[in-house]
């Protein structure tokens, strides 16, 4: 199949125009300063900066699609703008064009209780929802790490920590508001818990990295807090046994909350950074355990054996609140303790998943690799779910550095590919990823391109993105 996209985007005279127009709307929210166009054209990753023409800060539904539909007549690139956490090159605006910063529409507009579900503007970060949802006594799970913004967790289809117990986006989204590329507001889904009325447009948006649409409002799942919140870790004395733990415990399905690994190397660097005391740089295992007194209790003892019998060290508790956040603070600061190894380094990271009964077989294969290229490669993971990152540390000036974490990265995907897994469990395609999912899906991704065609024809939204417009 063939497709005959309009690559002819606006030039640099109506571009000006366009510019000049939204600064009419928008007054001082329209930014064309070029440290601020830097900050929007990149984003946690390696892949450079590549700014927009201008940054449009937004503060409703309605700017949003008054906004697109001049782009859309103009055919005038535009890409969403969250908080910038992103590592597979999403920002970067290849064909200049408009950032949508929706960071100031962060209002909580609706919370249930009773249904466990509430509503959120896009810019909502999710520490802010869980600390206006605190006294209600429930929660949003969904934890990627760093702060960020529910519309982009959506755009992303984001996971992290508690995906274990509590799924990722794709499960706690339930409903929608997005404005499409010609400057409609569609509402899709609702706060039923469940329907078969039509094309599933919710999670059609959910993980199109803002290639199809801009999400502006979120109807999330949420869930109660637990009656009985515990953390520990447990050491271990090679990275088979770590892994051979977790298999064995979602096998056994044992409902754990969280259980992240990070291998010795991860796990130095968590020590000096964080300044945790009592750990040696050994593979560990982090687990939390939700549920009643009881559950807890019972989850803690089958886990506690099965660690044992692969030669794992003693539970160590964070038997307090600060306990436990300090502890899943120097989690949620692996990356930057990673990066803190190598100061002045770029990094590549991997974002592999694979089915658990083939974990054990793709980290053991990624830390060798790792090892053989001579970089420093850092791994930690989401594992019980069969999610892993390795972080491979390399010297931008060096071209043999380069090749070696490229090739490390590509080796990678290759190896969790063949074990049936994907190139990435919870950060997307991209800018960076292109070429792994075509690998992944095939022809699949010719439809995904019939798709993006038939809601934006003029390729406005995020071009570059997931696929190339055509093979």
């Amino acid at each position: 199949m063939s497709h005959d996209v309009p690559h002819q985007y606006a030039d640099q005279s109506l571009r000006a125009q366009v510019v000049e127009q939204l600064q009419e709307w928008l007054g001082d929210r329209l930014i064309t300063t070029q440290a601020v166009r830097d900050q929007h054209g990149k984003g946690e990753d390696s892949y450079g900066c590549m700014p927009p023409d201008a940054v449009a800060m937004v503060h409703s539904n309605e700017e949003v699609a008054q906004i697109l539909a001049l782009c859309h007549q103009h055919k005038m690139p535009v890409v969403p703008y969250g908080t910038g956490s992103s590592v597979e090159g999403h920002l970067m605006a290849l064909e200049g064009g408009i950032s949508i910063d929706l960071s100031e529409m962060d209002q909580v507009l609706e919370v249930n209780p009773e249904d466990l579900d509430c509503r959120v503007q896009a810019g909502v970060t999710r520490e802010a929802l869980n600390q206006a949802l605190r006294y209600e006594g429930i929660f949003f799970p969904i934890d990627p790490g760093a702060n960020a913004s529910i519309g982009g967790m959506v755009s992303t289809r984001a996971s992290g920590t508690n995906a274990v117990r509590y799924g990722t986006m794709r499960e706690n989204v339930i409903g929608l508001t997005v404005v499409t590329p010609d400057g409609r507001i569609i509402k899709t889904g609702g706060r039923a818990r469940k329907s078969s009325a039509g094309y599933d447009l919710t999670h059609l948006y959910t993980g199109s990295e803002g290639t199809l649409g801009i999400v502006t409002e979120v109807q999330l799942r949420l869930h109660p807090i637990p009656e009985t919140i515990k953390a520990a870790t447990c050491q271990f004395n090679d990275l088979k046994s770590a892994v051979d733990t977790v298999i064995s415990v979602m096998q056994c399905a044992i409902p754990v909350a969280r259980i992240e690994l990070l291998n010795g190397l991860q796990m130095q660097a968590c020590v000096n950074y964080s300044k945790l005391e009592g750990f040696e740089p050994k593979p560990t295992l982090f687990f939390e355990f939700n549920g009643t007194a009881a559950s807890v209790a019972e989850q803690v003892t089958l886990v506690e054996e099965l660690a044992a019998s692969m030669g794992g060290s003693a539970f160590n508790w964070a038997e307090t609140t600060e306990e436990r956040n300090a502890l899943w603070k120097a989690r949620h600061q692996a990356y930057f303790a990673g990066l803190a190894m190598q100061p002045n380094a770029s990094v590549l990271t991997t974002d592999v998943c694979v089915p658990v009964s083939r974990l054990a077989e793709a980290v053991l294969y990624s830390e060798q690799e790792a090892i053989n290229t001579g970089l420093t490669c850092p791994i930690v993971g989401h594992v019980g779910d069969g999610n892993f990152h390795v972080l491979i540390l390399f010297d931008e000036a060096s071209a043999d550095q380069q090749a070696k974490a490229k090739g490390l990265s590509k080796g990678i995907v290759a190896k969790a590919l063949k074990l049936e897994g994907t190139c990435t469990g919870e950060h997307g395609i991209g800018f960076g990823k292109k070429g792994y999912l075509q690998q992944e899906h095939g022809e699949g991704v010719d439809l995904m391109r019939s798709l993006k065609l038939a809601l934006d024809p003029h390729y406005i939204m995020n071009p570059g993105k997931i696929f190339d417009p055509v093979p």
